[in-house]
């Protein structure tokens, strides 16, 4: 299939790129590079030393002879080189990467969180404007994520994005209908992912596009397969508080010695999926899309759930390291229960990557490998939720 993959430069879209790439499909690689840009404004780098995106494309050419296509172009705000794009290209899958994808970056000032919704809605919506308008029959599949879910305790196993209600008329008459389920964003990055998720029913309903929303739980690890075939194609690794995922940034900390940094009580419950389940579930997506048919399909894209303070132990009795807790930067309750359904997914084949693997260890082995990349005083997350927050950790400081 020809394949489109918007935000083929980042931690998701490069290793999904090749992923599909390597499975067969012809692919091209948009992006704006605003990722790459991020990082020397935050004066921070990812561990892995990560090449040009060029540089990763020939040198995927070479060691496989597969070729990967590249456009440089801002989603959000350039229409008509998307449009341009489309027409001569013509996709019949799209994947959507396109997104500023951190949710501490989306609080941590009152001109990112503008950002955050600049980019992300205007992205999302000019892709959807531009597959009706050049008339293509492209399934669009989106990287969400189960954020949107909210994290309340509610005894129930998270369904696959929609819910079945039944309500009265006014005749008395009860009646049963499927709706998005009721979405708690925690951050505006979560926001824009909820919001995401009306334009694509708006789309779906009214012009027919076809849609698979990712719903997609926190990322672990860094290397897939193709990744890892030659250094010049190494996934980017972020451990930062802005970017850095909890269990990486666990990761890069038994790695050098430091303590692993717990928010709060760490009972905070989240989903979890490594990045060669990831790639996998993009494929499995992008290939079934002749099953997506008047609704959009939303799929949750998690493989476990485990609570921050669980899998600080693990991480601690697996590479040995100790715990410290620190104040919560997020507006949250302290404890929360999660459980979510993925029968769409295993339905199609997946066959989950555990944390209790052999990866935890590779991954260790890139941080050490890369400790000398590691500024240790942008580990911790400074980006706070709300003055409340900010004002009981910096009490907590001066404990």
């Amino acid at each position: 299939m020809r394949i489109l993959i918007l935000g083929g430069d980042g931690f998701c879209g490069w290793p999904s790129a090749l992923h599909l790439s390597a499975h067969g499909h012809q692919v091209t690689i948009a992006d704006s590079f605003v990722r790459r840009r991020i990082d020397d404004d935050l004066g921070v780098q990812s561990l892995t030393p990560i090449s040009s995106l060029a540089e990763r494309v020939s040198a995927w050419e070479e060691v496989t002879g597969r070729e990967i296509d590249v456009a440089e172009f801002d989603l959000a705000h350039d229409y008509d080189a998307l449009t341009d794009l489309l027409t001569v290209l013509r996709p019949e899958v799209i994947v959507h990467f396109a997104e500023q994808r951190a949710a501490p970056y989306s609080m941590k000032s009152p001109s990112l969180k503008r950002y955050t919704v600049d980019n992300n809605l205007n992205a999302t919506h000019n892709l959807l404007a531009a597959v009706v308008a050049t008339g293509l029959d492209a399934h669009v599949v989106h990287l969400g994520t189960m954020g949107v879910y909210g994290y309340e305790s509610v005894p129930v196993d998270l369904p696959e994005g929609y819910l079945t209600v039944s309500y009265p008329d006014r005749d008395g008459h009860l009646h049963t209908r499927d709706i998005l389920y009721p979405t708690s964003p925690g951050s505006v990055y979560h926001l824009t992912k909820s919001l995401d998720q009306l334009l694509f029913q708006f789309y779906a309903r009214n012009d027919g596009v076809r849609i698979t929303d990712l719903h997609q739980g926190i990322v672990w690890g860094t290397q897939t397969d193709e990744t890892a075939l030659d250094s010049r194609l190494i996934n980017r690794f972020d451990y930062d508080g802005d970017f850095g995922t909890v269990l990486n940034r666990f990761l890069v900390q038994a790695a050098l010695g430091h303590p692993l940094t717990v928010h709060g009580t760490g009972g905070q419950t989240r989903a979890f999926i490594n990045i060669r389940d990831t790639v996998r579930c993009i494929r499995l997506a992008a290939e079934s899309g002749a099953d997506v048919q008047g609704r959009v399909r939303v799929m949750n894209q998690v493989t476990e759930t485990h609570r921050v303070s669980d899998l600080a132990y693990l991480v601690a009795q697996t590479v040995g390291a100790r715990i410290s807790a620190v104040s919560n930067p997020r507006a949250e309750a302290d404890e929360n229960q999660l459980s979510a359904r993925n029968d769409h997914l295993l339905g199609l084949g997946l066959e989950p990557t555990r944390l209790a693997s052999g990866l935890l260890h590779e991954s260790v082995e890139i941080a050490q490998k890369y400790a000398a990349r590691v500024d240790v005083s942008r580990i911790p997350c400074t980006s706070y939720w709300n003055r409340d927050r900010r004002t009981s950790a910096q009490e907590h400081a001066h404990e």
